[in-house]
Formats: structure tokens, C-alpha cells, sequence
């Protein structure tokens, strides 16, 4: 059976796409002219190249059965709004078009907790829970709601589709890096001295992968899917990172109003002077409140793993030393794991 893949490049896809070529399926991948490749090095799928929006894109997809659309744009610069809308909403709506005129028999949609929102502070939610529009934070949530939107009419409307929610995956081949690894390389790096009192959920971004496969091959369609383990504080996702490295966590809590006001004079009063900000303003705001979910709807119906976040922060400290990206801290200085 032949699957079609966009966003095979990034982290979530480049794991999908090893366990679709495990599993016996012809792959084929939708890049952009741009696109770094390294995470399809060595791999037997046939590359294609083009975007999300191409109108053409249905021929891309002939002779393929399944589609993962994985791809979505993610910033939390508030600058990028138009790009987030044209990558994530109208080229979901375009994805989505090319695979009915393909005649694609089954889509996995690749939303996001972003999508849905949270609860009151602390609150654990799941597929039931939706934060209103203009509650969600940011223009990267509002777009990923939005594309969502579109997954779900066109299921509404007799098409095939299975909808996931990843929470915050970890592990390998994080190249970009995402912002749970960002987190991790900064730990390494020795660059948070301090840390913010709030939370989210994490998952082993293969178990993410299966959840993919999973939803494809048992998911409801229209429904939507929760692919998330557990439920961590920030400090106990560094207290865990610290017993795996060896180096100290930090200790001390920094008050939301402090990195929200550094925020806000980087990217509303220097970046418009051409100063490249190095804090998103709503980056900060969605970190203000614990992102917390239940992925019990995923294990119950498509039978998500729950495999160790230990054992994923290992393979993703790990693969950041060994590529030497948690300079300038050094390999030496961080506990072998072998």
C-alpha cells in the first residue's frame, strides 16, 4: 500500500515515516525545494517536491491510498500571522481537496493540543474539552483550531479523516529543534538558571508515530485523538534531565510577569527597531497556564504505547550531544548512556 507523507522532513514525520518503511508501506514524501533532508537520508521513499498549496498537488498523490498530513508551519511570532494562516489553514483545506480528487481512501490529519486549548489552571482535559477561539493564545493556535475546522468538515462531508492531537514529543532526530527540545538543549547548555512554575505533557515521539499508524488503522472518522503519556511540572521534566546528565537542575522560580515583560519590549519596542527578538510574547503567555491532557481515549481505542519519557529524554540528550548541538557544554560533560 502506498502512503502519502507531507512534513516528513520534521521530527513527528521522520519517525512516521520509519515506521510506515518498518511496516511494509511504499512511502512517498511531499518536500519543499528548501527543505533540510537529512532526516530521510539512507531511507527507501520517493521524493517529491512541491508545497502544501499547489493546486496540482492531487496528481502528487495518484496511486496513494493513505495520506498523513503532518505538515504545518510553527511560530510564535505574532509577525508570522499571515504565513501560519496561508501553511496551516488554507494549506490544509488544499490538502485535503487534492485527496479527494486522488481519490485517497483514508486521511490522518495532524492537529494539535494547541487545537484544543486548556482547562482552568491545573485542569487535566481531553477530547471533549474546546477553549473558544478567541481564549486560545496566540496566532499559531488560533491557526492550528482553524485547519482543524477543515479536517473536521471534510469529514462532516463523507471524506475519510482521522484527526490526532500530539501533545510534547521527545526524542530523536529533533532537528529544527522543536520547543521541547529547545528546552532540553537549553538545559544542557547551561542557559536556565531559572524556571517557570507551569507544566505540559509529554509522550515518546514514537509512541507519536504509532498513534499515526494507529489512528489510520482503527480510528473513527471526524473523531479526534489525543496522543499524549504524562502530565509533568517544568521542574519535573529538569529534575528528570538532571538525574540522566548529572548536571544541576535549576532551583529557583522566576514570576511569570518577569520573562512576559521581556517579552513584550523585544518583540513590540526592539524587533520593530530591527532588533531580532529572542523571546515570543505569546510563547510566555501560553507557558503562564499548565497544559495538561488525557490521552486515555487514544490507549482505550487505537491502543497508544506508553513508553518511558526516561528512556525518550535519554535518545534525545543522546542524539543532541552526539551531533554536538548542546554546545558549548561538550560531550564530556554530560553522563554516558551507554
Amino acid at each position: 500500500m502506498q502512503v502519502f507523507v507531507t512534513g516528513g522532513t520534521g521530527f513527528i514525520g521522520a519517525h512516521l515515516v520509519r515506521l510506515l518503511l518498518q511496516q511494509g508501506y511504499a512511502v512517498k514524501v511531499l518536500v519543499r525545494h528548501s527543505s533540510n533532508l537529512e532526516n530521510l537520508r539512507g531511507l527507501e521513499v520517493e521524493i517529491v517536491k512541491g508545497n502544501l498549496n499547489n493546486p496540482n498537488l492531487w496528481q502528487q498523490m495518484g496511486g496513494c491510498q493513505y495520506l498523513f498530513h503532518v505538515a504545518a508551519h510553527y511560530s510564535l511570532w505574532q509577525t508570522d500571522r499571515e504565513l501560519l494562516h496561508r501553511y496551516n489553514v488554507l494549506g490544509t483545506r488544499n490538502v485535503l481537496a487534492a485527496a479527494r480528487k486522488a481519490n485517497v481512501e483514508r486521511t490522518v490529519y495532524t492537529s494539535s493540543v494547541a487545537a484544543i486549548g486548556v482547562g482552568s489552571l491545573g485542569e487535566v482535559v481531553d477530547e471533549t474539552h474546546q477553549s473558544p477561539l478567541e481564549k486560545l493564545v496566540g496566532n499559531y493556535k488560533k491557526s492550528k483550531f482553524l485547519a482543524e475546522q477543515e479536517a473536521i468538515q471534510a469529514a462532516a462531508k463523507g471524506q475519510e479523516v482521522v484527526i490526532v492531537n500530539p501533545t510534547s514529543p521527545i526524542g530523536s532526530l529533533d532537528i529544527k529543534p522543536t520547543p521541547t527540545g529547545d528546552i532540553i538543549l537549553r538545559f544542557l547548555r547551561r542557559q536556565m538558571p531559572f524556571y517557570l512554575d507551569t507544566g505540559l505533557n509529554f509522550i515518546d515521539v514514537r509512541d507519536v508515530a504509532w498513534g499515526h499508524l494507529l489512528a489510520l488503522q482503527r480510528g473513527k472518522s471526524g473523531d479526534r485523538y489525543i496522543l499524549g503519556h504524562q502530565n509533568l511540572s517544568f521542574k519535573e521534566l529538569l529534575d528528570q534531565l538532571a538525574d540522566i546528565t548529572g548536571l544541576s537542575a535549576p532551583q529557583q522560580k522566576v514570576p511569570a510577569w518577569l520573562p512576559l515583560s521581556v517579552a513584550w519590549v523585544d518583540e513590540k519596542i526592539l524587533a520593530p527597531l530591527g532588533k531580532s527578538p529572542s523571546v515570543p510574547l505569546d510563547g510566555v503567555r501560553m507557558a503562564k497556564q499548565p497544559m495538561y491532557y488525557n490521552a486515555a481515549k487514544a490507549v482505550r481505542e487505537l491502543g497508544l504505547p506508553q513508553s518511558s519519557l526516561n528512556a525518550a529524554l535519554k535518545d534525545a540528550v543522546d542524539w543532541f550531544v552526539a551531533r554536538d548541538m548542546s554546545t558549548p557544554l561538550g560531550k564530556s560533560k554530560v553522563k554516558s548512556q551507554n
